[in-house]
């Protein structure tokens, strides 16, 4: 879904900082190749591609009674989401918001945040957002794969009802490959998704078209009155008729969020030329085989191909859920690295499976944490009409954040009229509210499992982002200004060789140089304190990576940049350092890095527990010295004692 790509992921620790990264956009409309093309089916529309397993058939089925006009009003309502939700929304107004080429939630913070002052009310609420948003994604994420790969093998119910207890054990079997899988990287079978995916838009256009010819009333339903005159005729389920359609644009989202590994032409491209015909056609053709046979039928799309061809469209479907569940668990890589980049995690363990695609990564954290929520869904619901109970409240809420801070963009970047963007942005965030009263109807049946999960992680980013800016502060207290540098080295005994220093505030003195100094009483004949900033663009420009300042004889100062989609490399930094005069290499270097061991004043209530969580995440983060991939066997560690 948001993340619906199998490209990139992010991580960190320094702080977010603002105006460091050049704010010169990036051109971003590229003309389309074919292979790029080809390449957005496979990986931005796996997830909203395979919608047409489910959506109709539980919209039709929520609508409480079975009609010719319920057939159709469902269908508009279908049709009008799509043109309102995507194409209006996401492929016209807010893939214009790129973040020097990147797009998704925490890209479009990042832009956002451009414009606001650090600690005004504008600023607190962007971030608010940015932390719900971020939630929303990765709840979306732990249910995607088990409500897509579920709804794929259900197909197996209908060669025979004897399957019907295999699909289950099938699902978690296919899942368990699909996650295994994930440690050898996805650039072996990258290349298959976008063939298999152009593949399943084509078949499952062409399977709709004939019951439409033999029905062509059901076009009918392009009247947007008909989904009016239905939601009206059946207020009472209205609200769920509507949670139930939006099924139909989960994944939507994707659109915006891989714009930066595809540009905006071949995505706006491929949906206007094939994904979005596809989809209308076969959602109409469903329709039309309803109104043919008269009555609800389980798995309408398989319903439409005759028995001898109904494995091969049930194998195709898996593999294009497989394709959709591993853009979802890409995505979650990379949203786990964006938010540690943003200070929204703890480091985490990231893993580069590539050697020339820099996004493609693996976090094996995350990758089996998702696994077990997902086996747990998958076990627990045991059917994707059960789990579509739990399924889009945690979409929703990722698309109202869209909406709002697109929004704020538009008012503040782009400089729209008030009126029209109130009136474009009123007209979506009015959808999205529907959408959002539409999918409370499925909070009794599972959709409060990923709001409480959405609020719990809301909790660990929030306690996580006020521990760091504390710490801070508590170091900032213990720390020695820079100034007082020439006092702390003078008259200490120089050894040969080269130290490096990791800092997380250029203004003060590592904590490690001055624990090193009280404790072995030397001082390295060169030494280089390095701090790494991660600036608000997605990428940082190598000739602006770098920059050297000599403070005193033989000590350096070198801040190295990277973008919050960027992996943060030691080895890369000191690699420019090179280039630019300063010859250190690291295999002559002694690497010294500052461990902050926390410990959490005995307070009570909500502060006093978040305050002993961060001192346990803190405890069990990434050490820094692998998270920026410094050489390990020289590297020392020296813990300073912090309070907060």
């Amino acid at each position: 879904m948001a993340a619906a790509a199998h490209r990139r992921a992010r991580a960190g620790a320094a702080p977010l900082s603002h105006g460091t990264a050049a704010d010169k956009p990036v051109n971003n409309s590229r003309r389309p190749g074919l292979s790029s093309i080809v390449g957005a089916i496979g990986i931005v529309y796996g997830d909203i591609g395979t919608s047409p397993l489910y959506a109709l058939q539980q919209a039709v089925g929520e609508a409480g009674t079975f009609d010719a006009a319920a057939v159709r009003g469902v269908l508009s309502l279908i049709f009008w989401a799509l043109a309102v939700s995507v194409t209006l929304k996401y492929v016209t107004i807010i893939m214009r918001a790129d973040n020097d080429g990147e797009g998704g939630i925490l890209a479009l913070f990042a832009l956002a945040q451009r414009r606001l002052i650090h600690g005004s009310t504008w600023a607190k609420v962007c971030v608010g957002l940015a932390l719900a948003g971020t939630a929303f994604f990765f709840c979306d994420a732990l249910i995607t794969p088990a409500i897509s790969v579920l709804s794929a093998v259900e197909g197996l119910e209908l060669l025979s009802p004897n399957l019907k207890q295999a699909v289950v054990p099938i699902t978690l079997i296919v899942l368990a490959v699909l996650f295994a899988y994930q440690r050898h990287g996805t650039a072996r079978v990258g290349s298959l998704f976008g063939p298999v995916m152009v593949v399943w838009f084509l078949v499952i256009a062409a399977i709709g078209i004939f019951p439409i010819l033999r029905h062509p009333e059901v076009l009918t339903a392009l009247n947007p009155l008909a989904g009016v005159e239905l939601l009206a005729r059946r207020p009472q389920v209205a609200l769920a008729v509507i949670g139930a359609v939006f099924l139909a644009l989960t994944g939507a989202e994707a659109l915006y969020a891989d714009m930066g590994h595809f540009g905006r032409a071949p995505v706006r491209v491929s949906w206007y030329t094939l994904v979005a015909p596809a989809l209308v056609i076969n959602y109409f053709g469903q329709g039309a085989l309803l109104l043919e046979l008269g009555k609800p039928v389980e798995h309408p799309l398989f319903q439409l191909v005759p028995a001898a061809v109904l494995p091969w469209l049930v194998l195709l479907a898996t593999a294009a859920t497989v394709i959709a569940s591993q853009a979802v668990i890409s995505g979650a890589f990379s949203m786990a690295r964006q938010a540690v980049h943003l200070d929204l995690l703890p480091r985490l363990r990231v893993l580069q499976t590539s050697a020339l695609e820099h996004g493609q990564i693996y976090v094996p954290m995350v990758n089996w944490l998702v696994f077990i929520a997902v086996c747990g869904f998958v076990i627990g619901f045991g059917s994707s009409d059960a789990l579509s109970g739990a399924y889009g409240a945690a979409v929703v809420g990722t698309m109202v954040v869209t909406t709002i801070l697109g929004g704020f963009v538009a008012a503040t970047q782009w400089n729209w009229p008030k009126w029209q963007i109130a009136a474009l942005f009123g007209l979506m965030l009015v959808t999205d509210l529907a959408y959002v009263a539409g999918n409370m109807t499925k909070v009794p049946t599972g959709g409060w499992i990923p709001l409480t999960l959405g609020a719990l992680l809301c909790l660990i980013f929030t306690t996580w982002r006020n521990g760091r800016l504390e710490l801070r502060a508590a170091l900032a207290k213990l720390a020695v200004p820079r100034s007082e540098l020439p006092k702390l080295v003078s008259g200490v005994h120089r050894v040969p060789g080269t130290g490096v220093f990791l800092a997380s505030n250029p203004q003060l003195v590592p904590s490690a140089l001055i624990r090193n100094i009280e404790h072995n009483a030397v001082v390295h004949q060169r030494v280089i304190i390095l701090n790494v900033e991660i600036a608000d663009s997605p990428r940082q420009d190598p000739v602006r990576r770098l920059q050297i300042e000599e403070v005193l004889p033989g000590v350096f100062y070198v801040t190295a940049r990277f973008g919050f989609m960027e992996t943060a490399d030691v080895a890369e930094a000191l690699k420019a350092c090179r280039a630019r005069g300063l010859r250190v290499f690291t295999e002559d270097s002694s690497f010294f890095v500052g461990r902050h061991v926390v410990r959490a004043r005995p307070l009570t209530g909500l502060r006093g527990l978040q305050r002993r969580l961060f001192a346990r995440m803190q405890q069990y983060s990434t050490q820094a010295a692998e998270f920026f991939r410094m050489p390990f066997r020289d590297v020392v560690i020296l813990n300073t004692a912090v309070e907060i």
